[in-house]
């Protein structure tokens, strides 16, 4: 397949690429970056490199390079949006989560519609954050939305994407926490740990619904081949795990204690409201997923921190 992929240069695009290259697939890669920083040179001469911003409308404007690669591709991989729980959730800070989000897809869908033969599939990101958080609930697919700023930016984001063309298949990925020793939370609560400074944050109590990175790159990948994949998806493993049992877990594989607690209000000063994403938590599993016969490489968690640090040791 020909495909586009947007957003797609982070920690979860360092996985994929190399994966759907080794598949076969031609790739388009969108980025504001000017070169394939983050992918091996034998993986960048594979690539052709769009650098745009695709929140702008005028970067899908027709005769655009852009434009040109979407009329050409068979299939679409959104993943665009800035980091969730990186920075204070400032009014700034909130404008940006949801213009990478809802401005990227909206001008991405409208794109899609204004061709003659749009794209045969969308595969689009959303998160877990879906749900809301909650210490007792426990969510899938078919569980209502939650009521909370990421909650209702998750449902916009769902609802922007589902604007898409009919003749488009639409696989909507409710993405968990990405564990990989390469990026995202893991890969800062490594150092900690392996310092024997590691431990819970917060309370413990709160869930993570987590996905190992190679599962959720097959995930995309298999979203992608197979036309029975549609609607929406939660991309987590079958396990979820409380925050202690997480920390218990991660200083285990590493031969490192994990009894010192990180304190919430510390982490409320650092990130703000922003703190709620691993504060909080939700407990999300799949019923889509089971009914699919998708096969995890990693379905529980010790199995999933060995392969994400031993790779990294590798």
């Amino acid at each position: 397949m020909r495909l586009l992929l947007i957003g797609c240069t982070g920690l979860v695009g360092r996985g994929l690429v190399p994966q759907l290259q080794a598949a076969g697939h031609q790739l388009t890669v969108v980025s504001r970056r000017p070169s394939p920083a983050g992918f091996s040179s034998a993986q960048a001469t594979q690539l052709d490199w769009i650098q745009l911003d695709p929140a702008v409308a005028a970067s899908w404007a027709p005769s655009t390079p852009l434009h040109e690669a979407l009329n050409l591709c068979d299939g679409v991989v959104n993943l665009a949006g800035e980091p969730i729980a990186e920075k204070r959730w400032t009014a700034q800070h909130r404008q940006l989560l949801e213009s990478s989000r809802l401005d990227t897809t909206r001008h991405l869908v409208a794109a899609m519609a204004s061709l003659n033969q749009p794209p045969s599939v969308l595969v689009n990101a959303s998160a877990v954050g879906y749900f809301g958080t909650s210490e007792e609930a426990c969510f899938d697919e078919a569980s209502a939305a939650g009521d909370d700023f990421l909650a209702q930016l998750c449902q916009r984001w769902e609802e922007t994407a589902a604007a898409k063309p009919a003749s488009t298949r639409l696989v909507q990925l409710r993405i968990g926490i990405v564990l990989s020793a390469e990026g995202g939370a893991l890969a800062k609560m490594l150092p900690v740990f392996r310092a024997g400074f590691g431990g819970p944050i917060g309370s413990g109590r709160q869930w993570m619904s987590w996905i190992e990175r190679s599962d959720l790159c097959t995930m995309i990948q298999t979203a992608l081949e197979s036309e029975s994949w549609s609607g929406a998806f939660n991309a987590v493993a079958p396990e979820p795990v409380s925050m202690a049992i997480f920390a218990s877990s991660l200083g285990r594989c590493l031969g490192r204690p994990s009894l010192l607690p990180v304190p919430g209000p510390m982490l409320q000063l650092l990130l703000g409201d922003g703190a709620k994403v691993v504060l909080e938590g939700q407990q999300v599993r799949s019923t889509r997923l089971e009914s699919v016969g998708f096969s995890f490489r990693c379905p529980t968690l010790p199995v999933a921190l060995d392969v994400a640090t031993s790779s990294r040791r590798r």
